[in-house]
């Protein structure tokens, strides 16, 4: 165990990663348990208020927890520090799957309902949310390039190598991953209120449309990114130069193998979105046409009662006649 950092000494096996096991200072599992409370507290808050809350936002947001802990409370969390190949899994696990789940359980619209009308957090939550740093900030190309720029500009860089060496930098890269995510899904989803602007789309592309391309458009990103890894002849993380010399692993064959665990790691999360976004097309189309329906409904009736009032009328002018 060194001074922040607890360090396993026996070969990595599945019993090894997933068995319960805290650092000396557990940030991230603290992080997750709070947000826990939170979310929590305002789902009581609206249930005390006689208001209800869909079950399976709490199922999303409370499995994106779990899966939280279980690359952080666990022994991912020490094999990470001697593995490439398992930091990968943590990181992509925090980057991609934990934000998607999370963005699910709509934390911004429960925030927004817990909170009095009136109140001035509410207010300063929307005036944020609305304001125009937010709506560049998540613009799809600048979301976009801010997601992955961060992901060539840390391991491609000595960034890394520093963050590494300690457990704030540590924990400030894995909470990165996370918050980056988040910004990353939460206009894709939009699951949660967004300053993006609805029915305006892209040039000639429809707003509907845009989540897909946006979500399309980072997969040669994330290919790449790993056929470098896999490619590389040098190794790029010097902090997994020497794992322990009884595991017999190979330094650049763990990099080769993280740089297989990137290039996959998209398939899972983009299955996961593109049916969520699916399903929301489905309710919006059973919307409009709901709403149309009603519409010609009303216009029936409408045209119905013009033609009983021209009857009627009639009938009197006949009448006033005779």
């Amino acid at each position: 165990m060194s001074g922040w950092m607890w360090m396993p000494s026996a070969p990595p096996t599945l019993a090894a990663l997933l068995a319960v096991h805290l650092q000396p200072v557990p940030v991230l599992p603290v992080v997750a348990a709070l947000l826990g409370v939170l979310y929590a507290t305002g789902v009581l808050r609206l249930r005390a208020r006689g208001d209800a809350w869909p079950v399976t936002r709490s199922l999303w947001f409370a499995a994106g927890l779990l899966v939280w802990l279980a690359v952080t409370a666990t022994g991912v969390e020490g094999y990470g520090m001697e593995l490439f190949s398992v930091h990968m899994v943590q990181h992509m696990v925090l980057g991609m799957l934990v934000p998607i789940l999370l963005v699910l359980g709509a934390p911004m619209t429960l925030l927004l309902r817990a909170l009095p009308g009136r109140s001035p957090v509410r207010k300063g939550v929307l005036a944020v949310v609305h304001s125009r740093p937010v709506r560049v900030l998540t613009h799809p190309v600048v979301v976009s390039a801010i997601f992955f720029v961060s992901l060539y500009g840390l391991y491609f860089t000595p960034v890394f190598d520093a963050l590494m060496r300690t457990m704030w930098g540590h924990n400030l890269m894995l909470l990165h991953f996370i918050a980056v995510g988040g910004l990353y899904f939460w206009g894709i989803l939009r699951v949660d209120p967004t300053p993006r602007h609805s029915d305006r789309g892209i040039g000639v592309v429809g707003e509907e449309a845009v989540p897909v391309l946006e979500l399309g458009a980072g997969v040669p990103f994330h290919a790449f990114f790993g056929v470098a890894l896999m490619l590389s002849p040098v190794l790029l993380a010097t902090v997994y130069a020497h794992p322990m010399a009884s595991w017999g692993v190979s330094p650049l064959g763990d990099q080769q193998a993280a740089g297989g665990i990137a290039w996959g790691a998209t398939e899972l999360p983009t299955l996961l979105v593109l049916a969520v976004l699916f399903a929301q097309w489905q309710r919006s189309d059973a919307r409009r046409a709901a709403r149309s329906s009603r519409g010609a409904g009303l216009r029936r009736e409408e045209e119905e009662l013009a033609a009983y009032n021209a009857r009627l009328a009639a009938i009197a002018d006949h009448d006033a006649r005779a």
